[in-house]
């Protein structure tokens, strides 16, 4: 009986030095140019979130509302705070070079999302590539016959000279140019009703002569319906492609406001990021970027909208 004791003992004490010991928690940061207030952005957040009750990390985020000091600062306060990793959108082109070089030598893993900037040293990207969605919006007025040589093309964005929009007008800029469609980008705001007021005071003025509208935001986007039965444009009536990560827009594109939404993957950007982040965090370089999106039209925005709503 002691003898059968003993080896029991025995045999718990082995298992008691193999069992590994729970990791250690680690904490991140994830840092956005955009708004609370912009829908998309509550999916985005929404990743993070979910990251970070799946692996048991903290994950502290913050918003800076195309405030590019402001974003500049919260990188470097994380910096400070020894962070495990960082992911951030570029607020603005070259805006975060010098701060990711301080990262590096650092070695605190810095993965940037959502928005793109190649002159930066990031450790990776993930998210959508901003110059081809631009190519594709413009390309795909022109493949459907929607735009011609001559016509005009407005593009309403909330945050003028901001990463995304700069680079999404390039890729427009690379289709419409050598075809002679001219087009304008107009200042919306990152306030919804603000961005619904001056889209309906714009249209108000120029509705002769729009033949397009590709929407350079979510929130812009998504305002269609409500600027369009403000000025009495019918569904359909004028062409509009953009982007598409919200219910509004989903919406718009079953119901013929809308013909073409761009789809981000936001939750599982966020996700991904964190991811990455983590790896490297834990020694292993990424290596690769992970890009993501989906131009999507009615017969398949059920879907998306299905996604969003949360069914």
């Amino acid at each position: 009986m002691l003898t059968r004791l003993r080896l029991v003992l025995y045999g718990l004490l082995i298992a008691l030095t193999v069992i590994p010991a729970a990791a250690q928690a680690k904490t991140f940061y994830w840092i956005s140019h955009g708004g609370p207030a912009d829908p998309v952005w509550t999916y985005f957040l929404a990743g993070a979130k979910q990251w970070a009750k799946d692996t048991g990390n903290t994950v502290n985020t913050s918003f800076h509302n195309g405030d590019v000091a402001s974003q500049q600062e919260a990188v470097r306060a994380a910096l400070s705070a020894k962070a495990d990793g960082i992911v951030t959108t570029s607020p603005d082109p070259g805006s975060l070079v010098e701060i990711v070089k301080e990262a590096r030598a650092a070695n605190v893993p810095i993965i940037n999302f959502n928005t793109p900037d190649p002159k930066a040293n990031f450790n990776a990207y993930v998210g959508g590539d901003n110059v081809t969605f631009g190519k594709h919006w413009a390309q795909y007025l022109v493949d459907k016959g929607l735009v011609k040589k001559g016509d005009f093309v407005w593009m309403p964005v909330e945050i003028p000279g901001a990463t995304y929009g700069v680079q999404e007008e390039e890729g427009i800029k690379s289709v419409f140019g050598p075809l002679g469609i001219t087009y304008e980008v107009t200042e919306a705001t990152l306030d919804q009703a603000e961005v619904i007021n001056r889209m309906v005071d714009y249209l108000t003025a120029h509705k002769g002569k729009v033949n397009a509208i590709i929407g350079l935001g979510d929130l812009v986007t998504g305002s269609i319906k409500r600027v369009f039965d403000q000025v009495g444009v019918k569904p359909g009536e004028i062409p509009v492609v953009g982007w598409g990560n919200s219910l509004d827009t989903t919406q718009e594109v079953l119901n013929g406001y809308v013909n073409a939404g761009q789809w981000q993957d936001p939750q599982a950007t966020s996700y991904v990021a964190l991811s990455l982040a983590n790896m490297a965090a834990s020694g292993i370089p990424p290596g690769f970027n992970v890009i993501t999106g989906a131009l999507y039209e009615k017969d398949t925005a059920a879907v998306y909208d299905k996604i969003l709503s949360g069914k």
